[in-house]
């Protein structure tokens, strides 16, 4: 079988059908034969990595893509920075296929292993923060934590909807929101269908959207600026959120400012390597990079690029 890109593309814009989900997933992951195949030092061994809004429970989630970054994962500390499961779709409607078990077994699996996993909820699983202080199956639940890097830094991390003027102040608002999003993922799907089919690339309607529409942008912008004012106020290096589907990593007045984006659209985490150079992952073209060295034997000896950007 050809391994390339057009098979996570399927896959991630047919993944409301359940059953095509299915199918499609074996088409896309790399079988355990080529995992076997793969030097160890290929394997992401990071010493920190944090992941948030993978919105377990919605059609939306790409969780195939998400169970293949967890295996190819090696790492002492894991942060899930809220949204893991999104509570607000399933109130609304029952949607759980296998592949969502299998990742919170992952989770549950890491924990059991040695990696300190920390659970900090957002406002999708805000049920969760009535656990704050507990520990469920070796992972931590926590309203936010610090974590210092191997260099030294201190890195605030919370999800971010504490700093969403619309979560806040007009809750009803962020559910009709969420509802115009979900409708807007599935036009993204149908639309991506019919891009495939034609050859062409993935592209995402709502990721657009939320780029060119100055007020998008602005408030992106805005959320940015009063996450560091409270980074700041709180005496800390950076802070690590999630919240708005943006990955994000840069300083901003001396404030590092890095948001690991989603498991949704963009299929991204932020990572602290060993000597505690930060960095966010790009998965999608990164398993699209060793999907092609699978297929190519002659270049399989040269590992997926993973940099998109560093703060040193």
């Amino acid at each position: 079988m050809q391994w390339t890109a057009v098979s996570f593309r399927e896959w991630a814009t047919r993944s409301a059908d359940g059953a095509a989900a299915d199918r499609l997933a074996a088409a896309w992951v790399v079988p355990p034969a080529a995992f076997a195949e793969l030097a160890p030092e290929h394997r992401l061994r990071v010493r920190s990595a944090w992941i948030s809004d993978l919105h377990l429970g919605t059609p939306g989630c790409q969780a195939i893509a998400l169970l293949d970054f967890l295996k190819t994962l090696d790492c002492q500390h894991l942060y899930l920075v809220g949204d893991i499961i999104d509570g607000w779709q399933l109130r609304r409607s029952w949607y759980w296929p296998q592949a969502h078990n299998d990742v919170v077994q992952k989770l549950l699996r890491k924990a059991r292993k040695g990696t300190r996993v920390v659970f900090v909820p957002g406002n999708h699983d805000e049920f969760a923060r009535k656990y704050i202080g507990h520990d469920f199956g070796g992972i931590e639940v926590a309203l936010d934590c610090v974590h210092t890097t191997a260099d030294g830094r201190r890195l605030w991390v919370t999800h971010g909807d504490h700093f969403d003027g619309v979560i806040q102040c007009a809750k009803w608002l962020a559910h009709v929101g969420d509802s115009l999003y979900e409708f807007t993922l599935r036009l993204n799907r149908h639309l991506n269908s019919l891009r495939a089919r034609a050859g062409l690339p993935y592209w995402s309607l709502s990721k657009y959207l939320k780029l060119k529409v100055k007020r998008a942008v602005s408030f992106i912008g805005d959320f940015e600026q009063a996450v560091v004012r409270e980074a700041r106020m709180r005496g800390v290096d950076g802070v690590v959120c999630g919240h708005i589907h943006h990955a994000e990593l840069r300083e901003i007045d001396g404030i590092v400012y890095a948001n690991d984006g989603d498991w949704v659209e963009s299929l991204t985490a932020l990572v602290e390597h060993a000597d505690g150079r930060l960095e966010i992952i790009d998965w999608g073209a990164c398993a699209a990079a060793r999907r092609r060295c699978v297929a190519v034997p002659a270049v399989a000896a040269e590992p997926a690029a993973l940099n998109v950007e560093v703060v040193v």
